[in-house]
């Protein structure tokens, strides 16, 4: 398993249905409940996301310095919750 980087702004409403989909992915899955998450908020840490250059919106989510998922405006949370389970299975690969 390798950790999973969150990148968020604090009060986003796309950031808190990434939390969501996490928890509920967590829940459904004994595997998903040991996952490192290191979350870095934007604006609280900028020397620690702007190591990420690649995103623009957030939640982005990396596993391996990969970008898996950055959400978009207008993004439903069905879309945020396939995402966020890609970024799960990519971590366990």
């Amino acid at each position: 398993m390798q950790k999973i980087t969150l990148i968020k702004i604090e009060g986003c409403p796309y950031c808190k249905a990434a939390y969501r989909a996490i928890d509920e992915l967590k829940t459904s899955n004994n595997d998903y409940t040991a996952t490192q998450i290191e979350i870095l908020d934007e604006n609280f840490q900028p020397e620690l996301a702007g190591k990420f250059t690649d995103y623009y919106y957030v939640p982005s989510m990396y596993v391996g310095g990969k970008k898996i998922y950055e959400a978009h405006p207008g993004e439903s949370y069905d879309e945020c919750f396939a995402n966020v389970k890609k970024v799960f299975e990519a971590a366990y690969q």
